[in-house]
């Protein structure tokens, strides 16, 4: 592998070791297919979080601690020595999943870089110039007589941030004002001649545009070898996993419901009022109006309540109380009694079917006269109004939830309605219909037991 390579061969007793690669070639390694998967699964949970933490709009000082607490939860390896290996593989193995369309290729793009961006931000000033001196990033250190030329500007500059020029930020690099655009527009430099003074401090920004750029033209190029060549010889073996992988849904199946989420036929309608999140809220109540459901949202809502607990007995003597009451009982045991002990996998190769996660939600597509799907994707936004109302979410919060929606950040959006009508913080971000359930029960049953006491 040629970056680790590079890597160990700079070593020397003078000089600090960067841990953080530019992937500038793909691992010459013999990696084990579960491997393949199970490090781009570890790393893919990295940028979710980060990506998470940015639609909410955590200041930098939070991500930094967010960033630090994800990869070390996810990108350690049991053997220290093959902690570099796996972080090179899963980005190579990413990079093939996420290069296959401009809108993967941007979200990978962004997540990488910023994930970039803090690790290079953990390194200390040595390792910095390090790697800066390792990948040839074109700027030098600026002179000692020239530092003295300028130096009552740079003062006046770190005074206004609140910094002083001491340590690493008393050396200073030079560069054309164009590659350092987000720290001219926050006043962070000074500029003299078409040129930016950038303190150490803030080279991440000189490092990350080197970055950003040389990982865009790899995305590119990634592409042409994958459907020019990559995607058919490995048709049977790897294709499969790359092209699942970037929909993946990395939490619990909610297959086996915990025992403080049994649900019986008596409390479902209180429960559905309570805890129900809003594509769940949705279809309960078409249920309740038209006394039928079309497959997709008898599948979506099935495997959701068979989730969150209601026995196979209890899910019979529900859907036939309702579908009866249009179709009649015959043909209800007819026709509809068999899928819903097929998803309880009573019936036919008796595979025991697990909820719909949210990404599965949002990308159906339903049609006309169907009701499953994700409302915040679905609805238009008067009638996706209308429905938080029901669900008693306040103007303030509403404003907020269709302003995430706008921006296509759906779960997000069902994470703030569930803040809002719970009253509470939700840090960790509804992934699931079956975890915003279980964490409304956890609030419910926590309060009554608080008011109980």
């Amino acid at each position: 592998m040629e970056a680790v390579r590079s890597q160990r061969s700079f070593a020397s007793p003078d000089v600090v070791l960067p841990t953080l690669p530019f992937y500038r070639s793909a691992p010459a390694l013999e990696v084990r297919l579960e491997d393949f998967e199970l490090y781009a699964i570890d790393r893919l949970r990295v940028l979710k979080g980060i990506s998470d933490g940015l639609s909410r709009g955590k200041k930098p000082d939070e991500m930094e601690k967010s960033v630090n607490e994800l990869w070390k939860s996810h990108m350690r390896h049991p053997q220290a020595s093959e902690v570099v290996n796996k972080d090179i593989i899963s980005h190579f193995v990413l990079r093939l999943v996420y290069c296959r369309t401009e809108e993967l290729r941007r979200w990978f793009l962004s997540m990488e870089t910023t994930l970039f961006r803090y690790r290079f931000l953990f390194e200390t000033p040595e390792a910095q110039r390090a790697l800066m001196a390792e990948f040839h990033i074109p700027y030098k250190i600026v002179s000692s007589g020239e530092y003295e030329n300028v130096k009552d500007k740079l003062v006046q500059v770190a005074r206004s941030l609140g910094q002083s020029l001491s340590g690493a930020d008393s050396v200073f690099y030079k560069v054309p004002f164009e590659e350092v655009p987000e720290l001219v527009a926050c006043r962070r430099v000074f500029i003299q001649k078409g040129h930016a003074y950038v303190a150490m401090s803030q080279v991440v920004s000189l490092v990350v545009t080197q970055f950003r750029s040389l990982l865009s033209k790899a995305l590119v190029l990634t592409n042409r070898k994958w459907t020019s060549m990559i995607r058919e010889q490995e048709k049977d073996r790897l294709t499969p996993i790359v092209e699942s992988l970037s929909s993946s849904y990395l939490g619990p199946d909610y297959s086996q419901p915990k025992e403080l989420t049994d649900v019986s036929l008596k409390d479902i309608d209180q429960v559905a009022r309570s805890s129900f999140p809003l594509c769940m809220h949705y279809l309960f109540e078409k249920l309740k109006e038209d006394h039928h459901l079309k497959h997709g949202g008898r599948m979506q809502l099935g495997l959701f309540l068979k989730g969150v607990g209601l026995k196979l007995d209890d899910a019979l003597a529900f859907w036939k109380a309702e579908f009866s009451r249009k179709v009649g009982a015959e043909r209800f045991d007819k026709e509809y009694a068999y899928g819903i002990r097929h998803n309880y996998g009573k019936e036919g190769k008796r595979t025991d079917y697990t909820p719909y996660s949210c990404q599965k939600i949002i990308s159906s597509t339903p049609g006309v006269g169907d009701h499953h799907g994700c409302p915040y994707r679905h609805f238009s936004e008067e009638n996706l109004r209308a429905a938080l109302g029901k669900m008693g979410v306040g103007n303030r919060a509403l404003e907020d939830v269709i302003d995430k929606v706008r921006h296509r950040h759906y779960q997000l959006a069902c994470t703030l309605t569930f803040e809002a009508v719970h009253n509470t913080s939700c840090d960790a971000g509804i992934n699931h219909p079956n975890q915003y359930f279980n964490d409304s029960r956890k609030v419910l049953e926590s309060r009554n037991n608080s008011d109980g006491a």
